[in-house]
């Protein structure tokens, strides 16, 4: 006879960090407090419960009260349910080269949203209206799919940030030329924690249209939202949401957790904690010999060139990725769990490793 245990069972080490991803982190203790205090009894399904109600007030102090929320289960799906709303189907989207829905979705917005994407090489992930107009071109051509939207991502890919005045610059350009701006904000927190502005000023005061919205980088167990800022910008999103498998039928449970991150300065103490722990790695790693940091450090990542055996080694204890195995360079995430302990035992590591410590 089979023998199953009801009783939890940990499967592994909790003292055990890692650099890798952000996404790696568990869940803070108060978002995990939310979804048990909105447990228990019954709710309306799919997102008509009194928690999604509220969570719709809390995004609009952030953002402003013409904005409407719409949660997701993960990013990949807020980029793509928002491409989707912001595009037809003929029409295509300028984004970074190193932009995530070019680089780290699988081709879903091609695959899904059957949208084309224009890259543009940039040298720090970052457009310019200089670099738009790279991709911005063939307006009428029937032979060429059409420009609609610009995405860009804050902090993107490489770590950097747009300030405020970036992001309007892209975005009176984008508007003068007819397109709409899409912002994918995985890491908008750590952004805005680490420019010391809010949220509403490197999206809707800046002109942005549609904003990704993350949540589980900074502390949510699951849940991205859909956040739309220009309500003339997006069509069709309650279908859109559903049709693309992301209606969550017990809704409360994501919502709450935007109410737990965004009611009060949860998204700030998590932000600052995760760029400061990833100002302290950068710290300590500097002089070691071997150790060039590749990228300034504006918010939670650090990208490091160091030689390849160097970092397999340290792998067998930290993980991490590496970005780009031609040059050597790896990428070290902080989360907003990350201690300093964490960050010091890893230089500690480092520095041993190239003989240095």
């Amino acid at each position: 006879m089979i023998h199953v245990r009801t009783d939890a069972i940990r499967r592994h080490d909790p003292a055990v960090t890692s650099f890798a991803s952000d996404n790696y982190a568990g869940v803070h203790p108060e978002v995990l407090a939310a979804i048990a205090l909105a447990n228990g009894g019954h709710q309306v399904a799919y997102g008509d419960d009194v928690y999604t109600e509220a969570v719709q007030r809390i995004f609009q102090a952030h953002f402003g009260e013409q904005a409407q929320v719409w949660p997701v289960f993960n990013g990949t799906a807020a980029n793509v349910v928002s491409l989707r709303a912001m595009c037809a189907p003929w029409e295509a989207v300028v984004c970074a080269e190193t932009a995530h829905i070019n680089v780290d979705e699988g081709g879903a917005p091609e695959v899904v949203a059957g949208l084309k994407l224009l890259p543009v090489a940039t040298p720090d992930g970052k457009l310019t209206p200089a670099l738009v107009d790279r991709q911005a071109w063939g307006f009428g051509d029937v032979h060429r799919a059409q420009p609609k939207v610009v995405s860009i991502s804050n902090a993107t890919e490489l770590g950097t940030l747009y300030t405020p005045d970036e992001i309007k610059a892209v975005c009176e350009h984008a508007h003068q030329l007819g397109l709409l701006v899409h912002l994918d904000g995985s890491r908008i927190t750590n952004a805005a924690a680490a420019l010391d502005v809010p949220l509403r000023a490197l999206t809707t005061d800046a002109g942005v249209d549609l904003l990704s919205f993350g949540g589980t980088k900074i502390g949510l167990l699951f849940g991205e939202a859909v956040v739309v800022l220009n309500p003339a910008a997006a069509h069709g999103l309650a279908y859109l949401r559903k049709t693309s498998m992301q209606l969550a039928s017990k809704m409360r449970f994501v919502s709450v957790q935007f109410e737990a991150l965004l009611a009060g300065d949860l998204w700030l103490r998590n932000a600052r904690q995760a760029n400061s722990m990833a100002r302290r790695l950068a710290a300590a790693v500097h002089g070691i010999d071997g150790v060039e940091v590749s990228q300034v450090v504006q918010a939670n990542a650090v990208f490091a060139r160091l030689p390849a055996a160097a970092a397999d080694r340290l792998r067998e204890h930290y993980r991490f990725y590496t970005w780009n195995a031609d040059t050597g360079e790896v990428r070290w995430m902080c989360g907003f769990d990350t201690t300093e302990a964490d960050v010091d035992a890893f230089a500690a590591a480092i520095a041993a490793e190239l003989g240095t410590g």
